[in-house]
């Protein structure tokens, strides 16, 4: 039996319908014993925690809303997408305003958030 090219079977299925392919990887579970997408979801976080520790990430950390607590609230939401009670939280007592921001992206929260009175950490 001649052996297919990886490519051969890329064009085949690019011919197929939806339907046609998920009955194929439906046989492929069947005859073979292993779901493909737990493979590659399995896949996806080992890369990202490769990334992630070579990446340099920031813990953007506010300590004192101010003075101007109303545009930190604000600024809050629009930055983490949290409703107005747990923004108001977060700028009455402190926290964690964005865990795992790239250095740039940290840096630009830090800025907004000083520029509105705050006082924030980076760490």
């Amino acid at each position: 039996m001649a052996k297919i090219e990886n490519k051969d079977i890329i064009e085949a299925i690019k011919e197929k319908t939806i339907l046609e392919v998920k009955e194929l990887v439906d046989m492929m579970k069947e005859e073979f014993g292993v779901d493909p997408s737990a493979v590659a979801v399995a896949a996806a976080p080992a890369a990202g925690a490769a990334e992630e520790e070579t990446s340099s990430t920031k813990t953007v950390v506010l300590t004192d809303a101010g003075a101007s607590k109303l545009q930190v609230i604000k600024i809050i939401r629009e930055i983490t997408g949290l409703g107005l009670k747990e923004a108001k939280d977060l700028a009455d007592n402190g926290g964690n305003v964005k865990e795992n921001a790239s250095a740039d992206e940290a840096n630009d929260i830090k800025a907004k958030l000083e520029e509105a009175g705050a006082s924030v950490e980076l760490k």
